[in-house]
């Protein structure tokens, strides 16, 4: 057995088959959402694939038949948890939560999403800084930050850069509307849709390991490199989220998820 799936993980299942790697998120009782403990057992496992060199490819999925629908407000929310939230938006390297999202990008090897269910918020930040997304066509997208009163800054500045139009991305960023992965092929958040999602995946993945493990490393790297972004545009994420947390706005936003009838305040930034 691969050394990385003999390590304890409370949160995910990993298995590797082939020399291909699947990693699950199982908080099935709350439709995967990250949690903090999600957070960090994704870095971790992410980082000791990072130094596998047996590993050809990755493929990365929900248990019981959904993604990851959003991040934990549980547990973002409880009061042990804000020292920590704070650090990390004003720490001026990258947050947990950008981490999370980018390293999968990062990783030496091809990562495939698999989406199911729901992919929302942290769901889809995630998903976006994988390689290639194949999602059940029924699967529900959002970029949601926007109707907590929130901005997305799990690292979409770079994720998203180059693979959704500027456009496209601003009107989902700001309305959090929910879409089907149907839809979502057309404007480009999906590479492919398929009943069989995780097959397809395994198959895409089978077919990465057919070629050299340099030849795929080198087309990852020359073909993210189109797409660079300085780091600059990740803390402008956190500044604006710190921005946000503290404005009049978000604690109507939070209202106004549960009555519609609530109304905003003046625009407070410029």
């Amino acid at each position: 057995m691969n050394a990385i799936a003999t390590y304890q993980y409370e949160t995910l299942q990993v298995s590797v088959t082939d020399n291909i790697l699947t990693v699950t998120l199982n908080r099935p009782h709350k439709k995967n959402a990250m949690s903090f403990q999600v957070i960090d057992e994704l870095i971790a496992v992410a980082g000791r694939i990072s130094k596998d060199k047996t590993i050809r490819a990755v493929i990365l999925n929900g248990a019981e038949g959904t993604f990851c629908a959003g991040i934990d407000l549980g547990d973002l929310n409880h009061p042990k948890n804000q020292a920590f939230a704070i650090w990390e938006l004003i720490k001026p390297w990258q947050s947990s939560f950008q981490r999370v999202c980018l390293i999968w990008r990062d990783l030496p090897v091809p990562v495939i999403a698999v989406l199911e269910g729901y992919c929302i918020g942290a769901g889809l930040q995630l998903a976006l800084a994988c390689d290639v997304r194949i999602s059940h066509p029924d699967c529900q997208l959002s970029i949601m930050e926007a109707k907590w009163g929130l901005v997305p800054d799990m690292g979409l500045t770079q994720s998203a850069f180059g693979v959704v139009r500027e456009d496209v991305l601003k009107e989902l960023a700001m309305t959090a509307r929910i879409i089907n992965a149907t839809d979502g092929k057309e404007l480009g958040l999906i590479s492919h849709c398929s009943e069989t999602p995780l097959e397809q995946a395994q198959q895409l993945a089978a077919e990465f390991a057919e070629r050299s493990p340099d030849a795929v490393l080198a087309s990852k790297r020359v073909i993210n490199a189109m797409h660079h972004q300085p780091a600059t545009t990740l803390y402008k994420e956190k500044i604006w989220q710190i921005k946000m947390m503290l404005g009049r706005n978000r604690k109507l936003a939070l209202r106004k998820a549960k009555q519609a009838s609530t109304t905003f305040a003046k625009r407070q930034f410029r």
